[in-house]
């Protein structure tokens, strides 16, 4: 591996990598921007995204020699001065760790479903608008052991970058795909032999109280509204108790609580 400097931020071969708070924003035309040392390692180990190029701060190579020796032959690595990375990026990137992947065609919810083994878990996410908070329920789902995510048109996207970040690359390792219709995936899920339970804080069961049943579907709503109460009446409701007062946590607490529970890996 040869790395390529980078001295001008306007150099063609470095334009997936312009501006990317705006891009991120606007779309990047099947492109996604993973950033970090971790994240990095996460991409090339998991192999579920093929990979454009990487871009580095100058200073940073020696330290990620080990990673790039993940990366294929022929993706090209880039390297920058802080001053022509930070023109490139639009903003000080202080991490100077980047690479391109390329987006997959999207997964069916039919596909996922079909391919998980005989007792699974699968997280239901429906109007998650905050990258914060999809990004650490994905973390979340990768720790304890969720064979997939899905997620309702309404949710925001787990491969924008921040996202990505704070999963710490789980959103590039845990399969998702995306419901067009969310009535449909309470059916959807049935068929395929998934009990389906929705948090909330006015559900009939603390679920410290509930058994891990063979096929489990956890579904979490956006704060606040929380899930839809036509959905609810179809679902199966459970909530975590806690010091009188006080009714509800953070969605990215809430489902860590909850698949901490629910996960087959005990010590």
């Amino acid at each position: 591996m040869d790395p390529i400097r980078i001295d001008d931020p306007a150099d063609p071969r470095v334009a997936p990598y312009m501006d990317i708070r705006e891009r991120d924003l606007a779309g990047r035309q099947g492109r996604f921007v993973a950033e970090g040392k971790v994240v990095l390692n996460v991409l090339f180990s998991a192999r579920r995204f093929e990979v454009e190029s990487v871009l580095l701060l100058e200073n940073r190579l020696a330290g990620m020699a080990e990673t790039l020796k993940s990366v294929p032959a022929d993706v090209p690595v880039y390297v920058a001065s802080s001053d022509v990375l930070d023109g490139i990026a639009g903003f000080h990137m202080h991490r100077g760790v980047l690479a391109i992947g390329l987006k997959r065609p999207p997964e069916t919810i039919e596909t996922i479903l079909e391919t998980l083994p005989e007792r699974a878990l699968v997280v239901v996410l429906v109007g998650i608008a905050n990258h914060d908070n999809i990004g650490a329920i994905f973390r979340n789902a990768a720790a304890f052991g969720a064979d997939a995510i899905l997620l309702d048109e309404t949710c925001c996207d787990p491969l924008y970058r921040k996202a990505i970040r704070v999963s710490v690359g789980a959103a590039l390792k845990v399969p998702f795909a995306v419901a067009s219709e969310t009535g449909s995936l309470v059916d959807t899920l049935g068929k395929h032999g998934f009990e389906q339970i929705a948090l909330s804080p006015q559900g009939t069961v603390d679920c410290r109280d509930m058994a891990r049943p063979q096929r489990l579907a956890l579904w979490f709503g956006t704060e606040g509204e929380g899930l839809p109460e036509k959905l609810m009446r179809r679902l199966k409701t459970v909530k975590i108790a806690m010091a009188g007062g006080f009714d509800s946590l953070n969605v990215a607490a809430a489902s860590a609580i909850t698949l901490h529970h629910f996960t087959d890996h005990r010590v």
